[in-house]
């Protein structure tokens, strides 16, 4: 993994807890996501045409499927994270939608890419998910007093599942297809636009009150993230998605300090030992 890539993907994993951030405090669903959609697409207009007079890029109707195809998954992952943060708390969900996802992407990455990744950048990747473990509890978390946070974990595991599954798919839309980062990434944001919008207009009043409530949230998310991911783009056309992925789980350090420290949520002690570990995989990751 080339430095300028692990820059790339630094830079995003603090705009990616930042924006998570936001969505935990929102505290939305479905009409957030929506007013989230709206003002991402409407940044991306003048952003696309600049692009497409700049480049003049062709798109194949093979390229338009695959960003149709990941609009889809970024839709169901939205929608997943929104009821993921509304179950429990930030400290604990986004450790684990963040640290499933790149598990079960490198693997696919090998299975179904054909990548083969160091032993160090494997074992960097192992030391993520395990510290992760022990960030949200281990198995504790599934004892009969802890029953009340089952349906936060089933929630933020799938999320993470979502994550993997766009990650790969993306990673096979920027590289193999040559589908330029910023088109692709502002195809997937009016693909889910259309598909929240039927869902959204009838529950104007709940888009109301979060926007009266949560403007600057909702600023704070979609400003944030298409640059977060334009990035984490950008570095995966160039990168294998097992080093990158595992790689942006820095994130997660920042999201245990912020869940600790700024949120007051439990378990600081034990958090901020199994973040660091974490670091320590990512530092392992980048050398491989």
């Amino acid at each position: 993994m080339t430095a300028f890539a692990l820059t790339l993907v630094l830079i995003a994993a603090v705009l990616h807890a930042t924006w998570n951030l936001c969505a935990k405090r929102a505290g939305g669903g479905l009409p957030f996501v929506w007013l989230v959609s709206v003002i991402i697409c409407s940044c991306y207009i003048p952003v696309l045409i600049g692009f497409w007079w700049w480049q003049h890029p062709t798109l194949s109707w093979t390229a338009v499927a695959w960003i149709a195809g990941s609009g889809v998954l970024k839709t169901a992952a939205s929608l997943s994270l929104q009821r993921s943060y509304r179950s429990g708390d930030f400290s604990l969900i986004y450790p684990l939608a963040r640290g499933t996802g790149p598990l079960l992407s490198t693997a696919a990455a090998i299975a179904l890419l054909g990548e083969r990744p160091s032993l160090l950048a494997i074992a960097g990747g192992v030391t993520i998910v395990t510290a992760v473990f022990f960030l949200t509890g281990g198995a504790g978390l599934f004892h009969q007093d802890r029953a009340h946070l089952r349906t936060a974990v089933r929630n933020g595991l799938t999320t993470g599942v979502l994550i993997a599954c766009y990650t790969v798919w993306d990673r096979h839309g920027v590289h193999t297809l040559a589908i330029p980062p910023v088109i692709y990434d502002g195809g997937t944001a009016f693909v889910v636009l259309g598909f929240v919008t039927p869902f959204a207009l009838p529950r104007w009043a709940e888009v109301s009150h979060h926007w009266r409530e949560h403007k600057r949230f909702v600023f704070g998310m979609a400003l944030l993230s298409p640059i977060a991911y334009v990035l984490v783009l950008t570095a995966m056309a160039f990168t294998p998605v097992s080093y990158v992925a595992p790689a942006r789980e820095v994130s997660i350090v920042l999201g245990a300090f912020i869940g600790a420290r700024y949120l007051k949520e439990a378990d600081a002690h034990r958090r901020t030992w199994a973040a660091l570990a974490m670091a320590i995989g990512v530092i392992a990751l980048a050398l491989g």
